[in-house]
C-alpha cells in the first residue's frame, strides 16, 4: 500500500505543473512583448553561460521591456536607460524588494542580510546600521591609514617584481589586497586564507558568488526545489560549512575580547545591537553572520573585479594608460606616491573608471521584484514579477552610447554623466532604494589603487604578447570576473 501511495507523486506532481500552466493565460494580454516558452519550462533555456549577453540579444527583437516565463515566474527584462528609469526611479518603491532564491536563503541564514532582504522594516533598519557604523565619510577617513599601510605593502611587493622582472599576478595580488583591507574594516584585524579552510578568501568567496548569480530551476519550478536537479543547494550547504566556523570564530573572538579602550570595529557594533530592543527587530547571531557576508562580498569581490578590468582595459589601450599617467604625473609629480587626497583633481582618471563600468559593470543585471500588481508604460506588472536590469546591455545602448564596444574614456569629457544612479545610461551601483551603499568607500578604494598602480609603474604583457592579444573573457556569476588572470611584468617609474 505504501509503494503505490508513492507512486502517484510524480503523477500528482506533473499533474499540479500542467494546471499551472493552463492557467497561466489568465491576465497576460497586456503584458510586454516577448518569445513563446515551452509549456513548464517558459524559456529558461534562453540563458546560457552569458545571460546578460543572451537577454541583450532577445530584447533587439522584443524591445527593451521584454517579458519571459522563466519557469512559473513572470519575468520583466529591461534593456535600455529610459526603461530602467521607469522601474528604478519613476515606480521604485513597487520594485524595491528582492526575490528570495534558494541558494541565497541557505547562504544568508533564511534572507537575514542586506543585500536579499525583502523591502522593509528590517531591511531599513539593518541598512541605516551599516551606513552609519561602516560607510560614513567619518568610518571611511578613520580605515585611511590603514588603506595607506596596505597599499604600500603591495607596492613593495611589486617594486620586488620590478627588480626582477618578472611577472606579476595582478588578480591574486588585489583579491589579497581587498581580502586584508576587507577584514581590517569589518573585522578589526586581518586574517589568513589558512582561517578558511586553507582554500583562502578568494576561492571560497568566488565559488560563493558564482552559486548565486547561477539560474536556479528550484526559483523557476518550486515544485522540483527538493531535487535539487542542479546541485546547486548541495554545494550552496557545502560553502556555508567553510565560511560559518569562520563568522562564528569571529564572533566568539570579538565577545571575549572585553578592552573597552580599544577601537570598535563593525563587529563589535553589531554584537552591541545582539538581544537589545534597539530596533524593532531582535539581532541573533545568525543575523550577524548575514551581514558579515553581505560586506565582505561586497568590498572584497567588486573592488578587486573593477581593478582587474580597468587595468586590463588601460593595458590594451596603452595612449590611454600614458595619458592617465601624464595626468597623474602633473598632478602628483614623479617624487612621491598617490595619495587619497590627490583623487578627487584627477579627471581623467574619473573618466576611465566609468568607461570601464559603462563596459563591465560590477553586477551586470540587477535583480528586483515587484511588490504590487501595477502598470509600467502601458504594460501589466503582476505582483511578484521578477525584474532584470540588464546593465551590461545599457551600457551599448546605440541610442546612449557611440562606438559602444569601443573603450573610449574621452567620450565623457563635458558630458556631466555620474556613477551614482542619476544617470540611467550608467548604472553600475543601480539606482533608487537599493542602490549600493558602499559605492563611495568602493570607489575610493578602487581609484587610489588604480591610480598607483600606473603611477608607479609601467605594464607590458608578458611573453612579448601584444596588448590586443590580451584574452577579456569573462565568466558570469553574481559579477562578471575575468576568466584568466591578469599577469604583467612592472616597470619601476617614480624618482624615490
Amino acid at each position: 500500500m505504501l509503494t503505490m501511495a508513492w507512486s502517484w507523486i510524480p503523477i500528482a506532481l506533473v499533474a499540479l505543473v500542467v494546471l499551472k500552466t493552463l492557467l497561466w493565460k489568465t491576465n497576460t494580454k497586456n503584458l510586454p512583448p516577448g518569445p513563446r516558452g515551452l509549456p513548464i519550462f517558459g524559456n529558461l533555456f534562453v540563458l546560457g553561460k552569458r545571460p546578460q549577453r543572451d537577454l541583450h540579444r532577445l530584447a533587439q527583437t522584443y524591445g527593451s521591456i521584454m517579458y519571459l516565463r522563466l519557469g512559473f515566474v513572470p519575468t520583466i527584462v529591461v534593456s535600455s536607460p529610459q526603461g530602467a528609469e521607469l522601474f528604478l526611479k519613476t515606480n521604485d518603491l513597487n520594485f524595491a524588494s528582492r526575490p528570495q532564491l534558494q541558494v541565497v536563503k541557505i547562504l544568508t541564514y533564511e534572507h537575514k542580510n542586506i543585500a536579499f532582504a525583502q523591502y522593509g522594516s528590517y531591511w531599513r533598519t539593518m541598512r541605516q546600521i551599516c551606513n552609519l557604523e561602516l560607510l560614513s565619510n567619518h568610518k571611511i577617513n578613520s580605515f585611511k591609514p590603514m588603506r595607506k599601510e596596505e597599499l604600500d605593502l603591495l607596492i613593495e611587493y611589486i617594486k620586488e617584481a620590478a627588480r626582477d622582472r618578472v611577472a606579476v599576478d595582478l588578480s591574486a595580488k588585489v583579491s589579497a589586497l581587498s581580502a586584508s583591507m576587507t577584514c581590517s574594516m569589518i573585522f578589526g584585524k586581518k586574517y589568513m586564507d589558512k582561517n578558511l579552510d586553507g582554500r583562502g578568501f578568494k576561492a571560497v568567496v568566488k565559488e560563493a558568488i558564482k552559486l548565486i548569480g547561477a539560474p536556479n530551476f528550484a526559483d523557476y519550478i518550486p515544485q522540483i526545489a527538493s531535487l535539487d536537479l542542479q546541485g546547486l543547494t548541495k554545494h550552496a550547504k557545502a560553502v556555508l560549512k567553510v565560511l560559518d566556523p569562520f563568522f562564528e570564530t569571529i564572533i566568539d573572538e570579538h565577545i571575549q575580547l572585553k578592552d573597552e579602550n580599544r577601537n570598535k570595529d563593525f563587529v563589535d557594533v553589531l554584537l552591541g545591537f545582539m538581544g537589545s530592543q534597539e530596533t524593532d527587530y531582535r539581532i541573533e547571531r545568525e543575523h550577524i553572520k548575514a551581514i558579515i557576508l553581505d560586506m565582505f562580498f561586497a568590498a572584497m569581490i567588486s573592488a578587486a573585479n573593477v581593478v582587474e578590468w580597468t587595468l586590463s582595459e588601460l593595458i590594451r589601450h596603452p595612449q590611454s594608460m600614458k595619458k592617465l599617467q601624464k595626468e597623474v604625473e602633473e598632478k602628483v609629480g614623479l617624487e612621491r606616491m598617490v595619495e587619497e587626497s590627490d583623487l578627487e583633481s584627477l579627471e581623467y582618471l574619473d573618466m576611465v573608471f566609468k568607461e570601464t563600468l559603462r563596459l563591465h559593470p560590477v553586477a551586470p543585471l540587477l535583480f528586483r521584484e515587484s511588490i504590487e500588481d501595477c502598470t509600467v508604460n502601458g504594460f501589466y506588472i503582476p505582483k511578484k514579477s521578477r525584474v532584470i536590469i540588464n546593465v551590461w546591455a545599457i551600457g551599448r545602448d546605440p541610442t546612449a552610447w557611440t562606438e559602444v564596444e569601443k573603450f573610449f574614456p574621452e567620450r565623457f569629457i563635458g558630458s556631466g554623466i555620474d556613477m551614482y544612479g542619476n544617470d540611467f545610461q550608467l548604472l553600475p551601483f543601480g539606482s533608487g532604494r537599493r542602490r549600493c551603499p558602499g559605492m563611495h568607500l568602493g570607489l575610493i578604494v578602487v581609484k587610489s589603487l588604480v591610480a598607483q598602480l600606473v603611477h608607479c609603474f609601467d605594464w607590458e604583457l608578458p611573453n612579448y604578447m601584444l596588448p590586443t592579444e590580451l584574452d577579456m573573457t569573462e565568466e558570469f556569476s553574481l559579477v562578471t570576473p575575468r576568466v584568466e588572470p591578469l599577469l604583467a611584468i612592472p616597470t619601476y617609474r617614480l624618482h624615490s
